[in-house]
Parts: C-alpha cells; sequence; structure tokens
C-alpha cells in the first residue's frame, strides 16, 4: 500500500490564501465572529466557488448555513502558511522604499519581523528605522548568520540587486523578495518572488484607458505596405 502523500498547494493559492487571511484579521478586529463564504469570497476579490476550492486545501472549514468561524479559519490559515512563528527577516538597500518597508509596523502581526537592516550609504548607516540601526551592507553575512534571517528583502538600484541577491544565497538565505527592477538568477531551492511597482501601475495605466474607450495600443493592427507586407 502507498503511502498518502501531501497535496501540493498551488503559489497562485497560496496567494489567495495570505488575501482571505488578511481579510479575515479585519473581520476579526471589527469584531465579528463569523462570515458566510459569498462575504469572504467578496471581501477578497474572487467568487466563491473559487474560495471554496481553495480552502478544500485545508480540509473542512466552513459549516453549511452557518459560514465559516473567523478566528478558527484564520488560525487554520496562520498554521497553513507559517505563521505561527516569526520568520526573522533582513533588508537590504534603506532608500525612500525600504525605510517605509522597514518601518511599518503592520509585518509583525502576520509573522514577519527585521532584525537587520543594511545600506552602502554613509548617510544611513548609523542611522534608526523600526527601532533598528542601518548597518554597513559588508556586514550582511554576518548579520544573516548572528540573526538566523530566513528571508532577504531588497530595495536596492537595480546594478547591485544581483551582486546582494548572490551574497543573501551565500549566507543560506532561500527566499528572497526582490522590489529591485531587474530579474534575479538564483539556483535551485532559493525562492525568488518580484514586486514591481512601475509595471503594476503601467497596466493599471492600460486598464483604464481601455475603460475609457481609448483603442488598445498594443492590438492595434499592423498596417500592410504597398507590397503586402507589413512596415
Amino acid at each position: 500500500m502507498s503511502e498518502s502523500r501531501p497535496r501540493i498547494v498551488p503559489e497562485a493559492t497560496v496567494a489567495r490564501l495570505a488575501v482571505y487571511l488578511r481579510v479575515l484579521a479585519g473581520l476579526a478586529d471589527g469584531g465579528r465572529s463569523h462570515v458566510s463564504s459569498g462575504e469572504l469570497a467578496s471581501a477578497a476579490g474572487v467568487n466563491p466557488a473559487g474560495l471554496r476550492k481553495d480552502l478544500s486545501y485545508l480540509g473542512p472549514c466552513g459549516v453549511r448555513g452557518v459560514g465559516y468561524s473567523v478566528s478558527g479559519l484564520r488560525d487554520r490559515l496562520t498554521e497553513a502558511l507559517g505563521g505561527e512563528r516569526s520568520r526573522p527577516c533582513v533588508l537590504v538597500g534603506i532608500g525612500r522604499l525600504g525605510s517605509a518597508l522597514a518601518d511599518y509596523a503592520g509585518f509583525a502581526s502576520r509573522g514577519f519581523q527585521f532584525v537587520g537592516l543594511l545600506d552602502s550609504d554613509p548617510r544611513s548607516i548609523g542611522t534608526e528605522v523600526g527601532g533598528l540601526l542601518v548597518r554597513p551592507v559588508e556586514d550582511l553575512e554576518h548579520v544573516v548568520a548572528e540573526t538566523q534571517a530566513s528571508i532577504g528583502v531588497i530595495t536596492t538600484p537595480a546594478e547591485v540587486a544581483q551582486s546582494v541577491c548572490d551574497r543573501l544565497v551565500s549566507a543560506g538565505v532561500r527566499s528572497i523578495l526582490n522590489f529591485a527592477p531587474v530579474a534575479l538568477a538564483v539556483p535551485a531551492g532559493v525562492d525568488v518572488r518580484k514586486v514591481d511597482l512601475s509595471v503594476e501601475l503601467q497596466v493599471l495605466a492600460f486598464l483604464d484607458q481601455q475603460r475609457d474607450g481609448a483603442p488598445p495600443p498594443l492590438v492595434a493592427p499592423l498596417r500592410a505596405s504597398a507590397s503586402g507586407g507589413a512596415r
């Protein structure tokens, strides 16, 4: 008899589970004890059938006619997403974006704690952001070893992001969140999530233009030349 294997949760589903957790946290703060699948799906921006399929990876969760226990489902999601224990993070690049991320208190409530901030700018080194002193980037390997950081956040300029990534990986970091506008090359076993704010804004601009009735420039037909070829 073959042993049962754990179900592999698709990455897109994991992202939606994180959204459900955020919604449930807000409902709990508002004093809600139960929520229907329709309400939760609407608040998360998905359809109820998709929500139920996503939650099926957790096993039985809701009660027909009653809905989901807000606190119970939040605990299940927190456990499934690994948020029951604090995950130490290091952040490299204390510019405006890096400083804002380091100073944001909301990460701690989701199980993420910045334990090291690093930068190469002498004007930033030695300053305090979010209760932590900014250390020189030369200390990166020492900080990772000292704090046992498991997640690295990169908010550096594009031209140095790969070298910072290489150093994080060499130091033992296996999960990286990249805000630099460049694709990073990493070895097998290292996970990278890329956040490109400019791309997201451009997508929104395109959708806004499309909604206003302007012809989408990306799908305009090519004009043929007199010889029959495109020009």
